[in-house]
């Protein structure tokens, strides 16, 4: 049986990102089977390699001092270092992307023009280039300039007024994210803007500038509680767990400690009730209909809780698994990679390390989240793990022409 190539296995991506929003939108593509080559700064490399603790530990479980946050987002990718503020770097980045298909930077905004490698300039040599930039806030407008972190976007976005406990209770308060979730969202709709330019490129012939800002992505991802906010004037409120429009929603304390009770509709609710031995709360005039429910939660969920405290959360989950009322615990990541179901889905790899430097020599392998891109006849091609700083750079550089004395001599001035 023929093998079906990888889905874009076509695709060479030049990706000249750091941190997370860029080198996540490139490890999609890479996961799909395109060739991304990393640029990195010569001795320092991305700085979240650097980013620890925690750190990779070696063959004796002792802490190296690679950090494993490079690792989320940088498996099956080639890593070259270059100093592009050199012009035997920037030749070289030229004249890889004159042979690209995409490239990715994170760079301020205009900060590679001083270096010929700005989109305009770039677009000369190779008009089919689709050339992404990802910045705090865009390209354009009054903060074009200034730099843009995950943090500093979930506060100014609002995200963090709608997430924690109301002010008044214990621990209230603006709360951020336990992850940098607009880095790694913007990444996604980076991936998808590309994947967007290939195909506008199969029309047309050419490439394209895409403007990706951590800003914009922040304010799209407010979702439903934007578009309260826009058709009605009222600004959404911190409340927990509990959910502005559906009750109960919610987490509740159970006899061994807490579950989540997720009813999105009237039917979850009538057999949530029928399970636990209150079918009458369902007729009730006060709770009948998700409205009604969501007007007088002050009242149901005292009701509730009462209840959920005869049993554990195993007895819930038992109890309401097969009434299609969802319901589960609430894991820390631990018990979230034990659960059967992660585990059946294989979303744990190990990859071991192959071609590494002196400092990765004794790490074996390196876990990471399998992708959750289940393309069944072009699925995630898992070929590489992240790589060590420069591992692949006399690789690269030898099919781009240069014999091994030409790479000594950069190697010595110190350009790679």
């Amino acid at each position: 049986m023929t093998t079906q190539a990888a889905a874009l296995s076509h695709l060479k991506v030049l990706d000249l990102s750091r941190v997370l929003a860029g080198p996540w939108c490139t490890q999609m593509l890479a996961d799909l089977g395109a060739d991304v080559i990393k640029v990195e700064r010569p001795g320092a490399g991305d700085d979240t390699r650097h980013w620890g603790p925690p750190f990779l530990k070696d063959a004796d479980g002792n802490d190296t001092d690679q950090a494993t946050y490079f690792t989320a987002c940088n498996r099956n990718k080639r890593a070259i270092t270059l100093d592009m503020a050199r012009p035997e770097g920037q030749a070289l980045i030229l004249q890889m992307a004159r042979n690209s298909d995409v490239l990715v930077e994170n760079f301020k905004v205009g900060g590679l023009k001083q270096y010929g490698l700005d989109y305009e300039s770039l677009k000369a040599v190779n008009p089919r280039l689709i050339y992404c930039s990802v910045t705090g806030f865009g390209q354009t407008g009054p903060y074009a300039e200034r730099a843009g972190y995950d943090l500093m976007i979930q506060a100014m976005s609002g995200l963090m007024s709608i997430t924690g406990h109301a002010d008044g209770q214990p621990g209230g308060g603006p709360m951020r994210m336990g992850v940098a979730l607009i880095d790694v969202l913007t990444g996604i709709y980076a991936c998808s803007a590309i994947l967007a330019a290939i195909e506008a490129r199969h029309q047309t012939g050419q490439g394209q500038h895409i403007d990706m800002a951590l800003l914009d992505v922040g304010m799209a991802v407010l979702a439903n509680q934007a578009a309260g906010f826009l058709n009605t004037g009222k600004v959404p409120q911190r409340q927990g767990n509990t959910h502005p429009s559906l009750a109960p929603y919610q987490t509740f304390e159970t006899a061994d400690g807490q579950m989540l009770l997720a009813v999105g509709n009237d039917g979850q609710f009538a057999r949530f009730c029928e399970a636990a031995g209150q079918a009458e709360w369902a007729q009730d005039d006060r709770f009948r209909t998700n409205t009604l429910r969501v007007k007088h939660r002050e009242v149901l969920i005292p009701l509730m809780q009462t209840v959920t405290r005869t049993r554990s959360t195993a007895q819930w989950i038992t109890l309401l698994e097969d009434k299609a009322v969802p319901c589960g615990p609430i894991n820390n990541m631990a018990q979230a990679f034990a659960d059967e179901q992660v585990q059946a889905r294989g979303l744990v790899i190990k990859q071991p390390v192959e071609q590494v430097n002196q400092v990765q020599a004794a790490i074996e392998n390196i876990a990471t989240v399998a992708s959750p891109l289940r393309l069944q006849a072009t699925p995630p091609v898992l070929r590489r793990a992240p790589p060590s700083l420069g591992e692949h750079t006399d690789e690269v550089l030898a099919e781009l022409g240069l014999n091994a004395a030409e790479v000594a001599t950069l190697r010595s001035r110190g350009v790679i």
